[in-house]
Order: structure tokens, then sequence, then C-alpha cells
């Protein structure tokens, strides 16, 4: 009777292991960015890129570019990197003038979750 308790536990275990890591991986998080997170860029960017760790949907999925005095930047449409459906790439309709950015992102992944998040970067 022990023993079947015991494999009982173990199976349990088992089973809420294998459902909270799935449940952890099932979620787009940022792993890179260009321009780069808390650094200075030589030159202004002609587009902002995301890489994500799995693929997200375009039509879901953007950001909001602000700039120096907290103005919002001007930015074309996010698409999906056609080789790569983890890379949101974003265009910028205009050079950025010096100074510090933030970028507010948000994504949906091809699994439908949503996530969100924002980083910092300079311009030279």
């Amino acid at each position: 009777m022990g023993s079947t308790t015991s494999r009982l536990l173990q199976t349990s275990a088992l089973l809420v292991s294998l459902l909270t890591t799935t449940g952890a991986l099932a979620h787009a998080h940022l792993k890179n960015q260009s321009p780069a997170a808390d650094r200075q860029a030589p030159e202004t960017p002609r587009e902002l890129t995301l890489t994500f760790s799995e693929g997200v949907e375009a039509n879901f999925s953007g950001l909001t570019l602000t700039g120096p005095a907290q103005v919002k930047v001007a930015t074309g449409p996010a698409t999906v990197n056609g080789k790569n459906n983890t890379q949101l790439v974003v265009p910028l309709e205009q050079p950025l003038a010096s100074g510090n950015y933030t970028v507010d992102w948000h994504v949906v992944s091809v699994d439908g979750h949503k996530t969100k998040g924002q980083y910092h970067f300079s311009v030279k």
C-alpha cells in the first residue's frame, strides 16, 4: 500500500513539473535587441530589431518609441523577419536625434501568449 502511494506522489510531482515547465516556456521573451539595451548607438539606426525566444505574430505585436523630452517617435509598421519569425523589425520614419530613447514593446507569440516589456538605448 505504501508503494502505491509513493508511486502516485511521484507521478503527481512529475505531472506538475511538466505542466509548470511547459507554461514557463510558452511566452516569447526578449533575448536580443538592436540597438542594444542600455548602450549608445554610434549612429542613428534605420530600424529597431527585437529578437524573441519564440516566433511572434506581427499583426498583434509592435512598439512605441519615445525620445528626448518624452516625444513619441514615428515608426513604420512592425513586421516579422521573413527568414526568422522570432525577429520583430520596426522601421524608423526619420533619423533619430542625439539623446535617450525608451522602447515599450508588446508581442503575441505564435501560440497566442502575450508579453510586454521595455528597454532603453541612446544615440550619440
